[in-house]
């Protein structure tokens, strides 16, 4: 069984943060359970570039509001709290908080907790702990 507290990860190594963003990495690949979970805050304003190319990824909104636009559509379909949107097609999109936002992810394959966005928007597929 794992327990573990959002308390105990801040500050940590699972506690990562980025331009407008900061991913409190619960559940990461060395934990066992086939996918990683993610606390993730998105700050208001900011417009995040994302593609996860090697990466399937779920977010359920429980705090503010904002966007995601599909880069290859250009629908846009807005984010409060209670929404979830799935990834389930590798999507190249843009995530936009017009508040902060805070969301719950998770990540198939799951994250070793190193991973950060690189100029693509896309987390490395990291095969190793």
């Amino acid at each position: 069984m794992i327990v573990r507290t959002l308390a105990e990860i801040l500050g940590t190594d699972r506690d990562v943060q980025g331009r407008g963003w900061a991913s409190r990495r619960l559940l990461l690949r060395k934990d066992a359970m086939g996918f990683s979970l993610h606390d993730t805050l998105v700050q208001a304003g900011s417009e995040l570039v994302i593609w996860y190319k090697h990466h399937l990824e779920a977010c359920y909104c429980v705090e503010g509001e904002g966007e995601i636009q599909d880069q290859a559509t250009g629908r846009v379909f807005p984010i409060v709290a209670g929404t979830v949107y799935a990834l389930d097609g590798h999507e190249k999109h843009v995530l936009r908080a017009r508040g902060d936002l805070r969301l719950v992810c998770v990540f198939r394959p799951p994250l070793t907790g190193r991973e950060v966005h690189d100029q693509e928007g896309t987390f490395p597929l990291i095969e190793e702990d």
